[in-house]
């Protein structure tokens, strides 16, 4: 699917670090996962992140986008996006995100957004921008594998270069789950990502720490 410069350039703002809405505090409990031992290096960094794309918040986020993004029943993709949360702190992270991208993006260009979590606002934002479904969901996942792999940076000795070939390994995973994933509908929820979900229920008692999630 092609993809005009107009809605290239939309995208690209709204998924910029400069973008306000706060993904930068969050660490989707990849902080847990490095702290126990789990992620010690690139390629560990690169397997828990694949297993989150293929089996967790990558593909699941591609089904709510895909919901969104072709509107329907948009309460009832609402309350699945809040509902598939698996705990306080992940839910946090995708009301926050979600709550924050709503309020500037009618702020500056005056849509009709729901505050909800991040992907059905997301969703909803590129249907009304004329975004096409599928470049919109490949951008958004490697936003987000950009920022963790950018959180990782801040927790262990991952270097600049190492992080980035991190990033373009993960580059073909983000094209090829937004692709299969956007497809499908919200009965097809659900995955098995079970490591990162006890990593984030854990990372909600562990002290210190340097995100919220």
């Amino acid at each position: 699917m092609t993809i005009n410069t107009e809605s290239l350039l939309t995208l690209s703002q709204w998924l910029s670090p400069a973008y306000p809405v706060g993904s930068f505090v969050f660490s989707h409990g990849l902080e847990q996962a490095i702290v126990s031992g789990t992620v010690t290096d690139k390629d560990s960094l690169i397997a828990w992140l694949a297993a989150v794309l293929a089996h967790g918040a990558g593909r699941n986020d591609c089904i709510l986008i895909g919901a969104a993004w072709r509107g329907g029943d948009l309460p009832h993709t609402i309350a699945c996006g809040e509902a598939l949360q698996p705990s306080r702190e992940r839910l946090l992270e995708a009301r926050t995100q979600g709550l924050a991208f709503a309020k500037i993006t009618r702020d500056v260009r005056g849509y009709d957004l729901p505050d909800t979590v991040f992907p059905v606002v997301f969703g909803r934002a590129a249907a009304l921008a004329g975004a096409p479904l599928v470049p919109a969901a490949q951008m958004y996942l490697l936003a987000f594998v950009t920022n963790l792999v950018q959180a990782a940076q801040r927790l262990m000795p991952l270097g600049q270069t190492r992080a980035q070939q991190a990033i373009e390994a993960l580059s073909p995973l983000c094209a090829q789950t937004a692709l299969e994933k956007t497809a499908l509908t919200l009965d097809d929820l659900g995955g098995f990502a079970l490591s990162a979900d006890i990593a984030a229920m854990r990372h909600e008692t562990l002290q210190p720490r340097l995100f919220r999630s």
